[in-house]
């Protein structure tokens, strides 16, 4: 946009140039040799016309006022010069694209520029000498002036009808993108929510529900295993109650090491399934974001076991290596056809994992057990 206006600046600068030496330069040089009252008259309108012409290009705060002035000037110059040079059609075709620059109508400029011209020809029939050549220039130059000044104005118009819409587009299109990606900014972040409610709340939940149906068997014929249920009952809400907040206050819930959080993990798994657990724990040292991703992948992991595998033994083994982090979760489930898998759970490891740079995979066939493997880059040494 700021292009335009400087190309503007340029072509003024440039005809204002070529009109003072082949516009007002001329008539003084004409009348060198002529009589002095033609001589200091012709000087006298040229300096007033180029006065007047440098008071209007300086102040264009008062342009709508000095234009007039001007305009009026020039029609007026272009006259007596052209009974005092005998002529005047040069100066005259010259000085056509100033009646179209300072004014806001056509209307105006064709006015102006009629009125510029008939005082040309009355000034070139009441000279000395009549100059057929010079009335039909005259003529020609107002013509090809009127109809170059209209063709330019309807180009100019239509440049700006142009621009206007292609400017409300523009808006529009704006306007549209930024609804996009704010309803996609949304959709991702429930999608953030979704997950961490699945990975976290829920299974919170369904243990829950699952040691509970346990308790109430068992309230009456086994005391103590049912107050070890209840007891994990209790921890298991107060468990999701410290995630609950997490997720609402956006901060992490526990800051120690990956392998330290992975052990509780497990700890509890065992306690609350009875099966038997092999795990092999690195002490990496990791950011925030890698060490919730293991963890929520293990924690989906086990409850996939607990639900899904009837498995009785389940491997964790936790390591870095020269590709990076290395979580693998194994058992000795019935296991099952990965592609036909359905729900939100492994899509929720997958694209977990994806987000921070990592890899997922699920290896699995029925009667064969399951493994999952996750891999995620790291830039720190154990």
């Amino acid at each position: 946009m700021e292009e335009r206006p400087n190309r503007m600046r340029i072509l003024h600068r440039w005809y204002a140039g070529c009109w003072v030496m082949f516009g007002l330069g001329p008539p003084v040089i004409a009348v060198h040799d002529r009589t002095d009252v033609t001589k200091y008259v012709t000087w006298a309108l040229v300096a007033a016309l180029a006065a007047s012409y440098m008071a209007l290009t300086t102040f264009p705060r008062h342009r709508v006022v000095g234009a007039t002035g001007f305009l009026c000037l020039l029609v007026a110059v272009l006259g007596v010069t052209a009974i005092l040079l005998e002529g005047g059609a040069a100066f005259f075709i010259v000085s056509i694209p100033l009646f179209w620059i300072y004014t806001r109508t056509p209307r105006r400029a064709v006015g102006y520029l009629s009125a510029a011209a008939v005082a040309t020809l009355i000034g070139n029939l009441t000279g000395p000498i009549f100059s057929p050549g010079n009335a039909t220039f005259t003529l020609l130059g107002y013509a090809g002036g009127v109809l170059l000044g209209l063709w330019m104005d309807q180009v100019i118009r239509q440049g700006a009808e142009r621009t206007r819409v292609l400017g409300a587009e523009l808006e529009r299109t704006q306007s549209d993108l930024a609804e996009a990606h704010q309803r996609q900014g949304a959709a991702e972040e429930r999608e953030r929510i979704a997950r961490e409610i699945h990975d976290t709340l829920a299974q919170g939940f369904a243990s829950i529900i699952v040691l509970t149906e346990a308790a109430r068997d068992g309230i009456g014929t086994d005391p103590a295993t049912t107050a070890k249920q209840l007891l994990s009952i209790e921890r298991t809400a107060r468990e999701n109650l410290t995630e609950a907040r997490v997720l609402v206050g956006g901060s992490p819930a526990d800051s120690s090491g990956v392998a330290q959080t992975l052990r509780r993990v497990l700890d509890r798994f065992a306690e609350d399934t009875g099966l038997t657990v092999h795990a092999e724990l690195a002490d990496i040292v990791c950011d925030q974001p890698a060490r919730i991703g293991l963890v929520r992948c293990t924690q989906e992991s086990l409850a996939n076991v607990s639900k899904h595998a009837k498995a009785s033994t389940v491997g964790v083994v936790l390591s870095h290596t020269d590709a990076g982090l290395e979580l693998e979760i194994t058992d000795d489930g019935i296991g099952f056809t990965p592609h036909e898998a359905s729900g939100f759970g492994l899509n929720g490891m997958r694209n977990r994992l994806a987000e921070l740079g990592g890899e997922f995979a699920v290896t699995s066939s029925p009667g064969e057990g399951t493994r999952i493997f996750a891999l995620l880059p790291s830039t720190e040494r154990s």
